[in-house]
């Protein structure tokens, strides 16, 4: 992992079998459904069971020390952006705002989607690992209190996400602040820590086929087919809030970009198409910037924005990862109160910052794992939703690009008055 001039930090390239692990995923409901009326099945779990519980427990023991570099990284890399001019202040201003509005829209669109398509019944086998523990809804005044946390260390050992949130976002504007020397050599600390991470994390997923088709063997044997119309259903809410954001990029652009919708949408298309082909913002960026030509964006302003947002800006990630944390609590029958979901909110805004480089797979776990956590919602889960994640991934870069070009549409608008 390197350091750029601009302060961009490189995190290290980590290949993961996603193929595979969405084979594992099938082949695991599949073979779930063959034996769930036979004699076998009983003797099988007992032997698959643990694999998959050894995994998900492999899968949660890197989150807190990853995403806690991360976030040092990321907000080091945001505070150097700000410092690059007014340009880049009213950029980061306007991400900020466009982020926390995709984590309102998840917050409430997401529940009244789920009382127009209820969850499958189905869908409940997903939960057989999951430990049931009693919810309670803290006081307004008990939640502002556990905002701080007085110990850091016993703050992570209960997974307490919010606090630590709050810690290392602190932790890193301050050391942003101390002498050179000294900001080089913690942040070097926490780029070797962040690759050490990402290496834990890549072999662990590289075992996911093995993993997930042990998941998968249970929940088919309790859900039976109905594990495909929950997956699928799955798919297609989460997707949906993805949609609004897409959405939310034309009006961007329309209402202070000054583009009228249609204009907006055939200079857009082209990256679009590389968008849904790659799924990746960054192999998208070369047609970002053909699509802002074709807008009659100034050059010097989309080469500075477009490569700036494809660093430190994923629109969609507060919308959609937000929206998997409501259905899992849906799913678990656990009431989301308001205090709840501003504190979802506020984690996925800062942890959207730190996983903007990481690939699909790693980003829904580190990315989902502390909003779920904050928000008093059991992960488990996610382990089995990350084979699946390939498919929301497209609706994710398809949004994230349209909302890119949209923000540079602004700030050209911004320059010119």
């Amino acid at each position: 992992m390197t350091a750029t001039q601009t302060g961009r930090f490189e995190l290290a390239t980590i290949h993961l079998p996603v193929g595979w692990t969405f084979a594992g995923l099938v082949a695991g409901l599949l073979a779930g459904m063959a034996l769930s009326e036979g004699s076998l099945i009983g003797p099988l779990l007992e032997w698959t069971s643990p694999v998959g519980s050894l995994w998900l427990r492999a899968l949660q023991m890197t989150i807190i020390p990853l995403v806690a570099a991360l976030l040092v990284l990321g907000i080091a890399q945001l505070v150097s952006a700000a410092s690059a001019g007014a340009a880049a202040r009213r950029m980061l201003l306007l991400v900020f705002g466009v982020l926390i509005a995709s984590g309102a829209i998840a917050a409430i669109m997401m529940p009244l989607l789920l009382e127009i398509a209820p969850i499958p019944a189905s869908a409940t086998a997903f939960l057989a690992e999951t430990p049931q523990q009693a919810q309670s809804v803290p006081a307004l005044a008990d939640f502002v209190a556990s905002l701080i946390a007085p110990n850091v260390i016993a703050a992570a050992a209960e997974t307490a996400m919010l606090p630590l949130t709050i810690f290392f976002a602190l932790f890193a504007v301050a050391i942003t602040r101390l002498p050179a020397e000294q900001s080089a050599t913690l942040l070097g600390f926490f780029h070797a820590l962040a690759n050490a991470m990402l290496m834990i994390i890549g072999w662990v997923l590289w075992l996911a086929p093995a993993g997930v088709f042990a998941l998968a063997l249970g929940v088919a044997a309790r859900a039976g087919g109905g594990a495909f119309a929950a997956l699928g259903h799955y798919i297609l809410v989460v997707s949906t809030m993805g949609g609004f954001v897409l959405v939310g990029g034309y009006l961007v652009a329309w209402l202070l970009g000054g583009i009228s919708p249609w204009r907006f949408a055939r200079a857009i298309l082209p990256s679009q198409a590389v968008a849904v082909s790659t799924q990746s913002s960054l192999a998208s960026l070369p047609a970002m910037l053909d699509s802002s030509a074709r807008l009659g964006l100034r050059q010097s302003i989309a080469e500075f924005v477009l490569p700036l947002a494809v660093a430190i800006f994923r629109a969609t990630s507060p919308a959609m990862n937000m929206a998997v944390a409501i259905y899992v609590a849906q799913l678990a029958g656990i009431a989301l109160t308001p205090t709840l979901l501003i504190a979802g909110i506020g984690v996925a805004l800062i942890i959207s910052i730190g996983s903007v480089s990481l690939p699909g797979s790693i980003s829904f776990v580190v990315s989902i794992g502390p909003i779920a956590m904050a928000m008093g919602v059991p992960i488990e889960p996610l382990a089995l939703l990350v084979a699946v994640e390939m498919l929301p991934d497209i609706m994710r870069t398809l949004a994230n690009v349209t909302m890119n070009v949209a923000v540079a549409s602004v700030v050209d608008r911004v320059k010119h008055d």
